[in-house]
């Protein structure tokens, strides 16, 4: 049974299963349907583009990034250890489940790297007039790619409008443990450049 976590909770990946290696990181997203025809539309601004959200990996040295070659996203899918791959894009967040995935390989993760953080941001979302108001059932989860059992869910409650980006959570080395922090946090950013500068 997937733990369901909340919002600032941790929980460790590692300490009772030490032969987890290989993790499916998945996020999901919907789209908010609009209601009330071309005023609804017109009062948030969009001129009827989809959402494109853009997931992204940010990789850490010592709980920063220290190069550009670390973010893993649509034009940069493989690290260049092997140790994160991302699955490619989805361009509207349709349909039932995981719209974008990304493999972990815990053991091939240099030593030097502490910290694995996973973001969303909105594609253009400056041009189309769009933030993560416009978004529900977000959420990520951590999978076994072993036996493609759910280890932990974090669903995002939060009222997102007026954020373009999502710190959705990371995982992280505490000792000799791999832990999740379900993190949630909003940002302003338009875009992956300007969001990793805060890491």
């Amino acid at each position: 049974m997937a733990i369901s976590l909340q919002k600032g909770q941790k929980i460790s990946l590692t300490k009772d299963n030490n032969s987890l290696s290989k993790l499916v990181v998945g996020l999901g997203w919907d789209e908010k349907k609009a209601s009330g025809g071309g005023f609804f539309k017109s009062m948030m601004g969009g001129g009827g583009a989809s959402i494109d959200c853009d997931a992204s990996v940010i990789l850490c040295k010592d709980g920063k990034l220290q190069s550009n070659a670390d973010v893993i996203f649509f034009a940069n899918l493989t690290h260049e250890t092997k140790c994160v791959r991302h699955m490619g894009d989805n361009l509207t967040g349709a349909g039932d489940g995981d719209d974008e995935q990304i493999k972990v390989d815990l053991n091939l993760v240099p030593a030097d790297y502490n910290k694995i953080v996973f973001v969303v941001n909105i594609y253009q979302c400056i041009q189309r007039k769009q933030n993560f108001g416009m978004i529900q059932n977000a959420f990520i989860r951590i999978v076994d790619e072993n036996n493609g059992t759910e280890i932990c869910r974090y669903s995002l409650t939060d009222d997102y409008s007026g954020k373009t980006a999502l710190v959705f959570g990371e995982v992280y080395r505490a000792g000799s443990e791999w832990k999740f922090s379900a993190i949630g946090e909003g940002t302003t950013d338009p875009s992956i450049k300007e969001l990793i500068q805060r890491f």
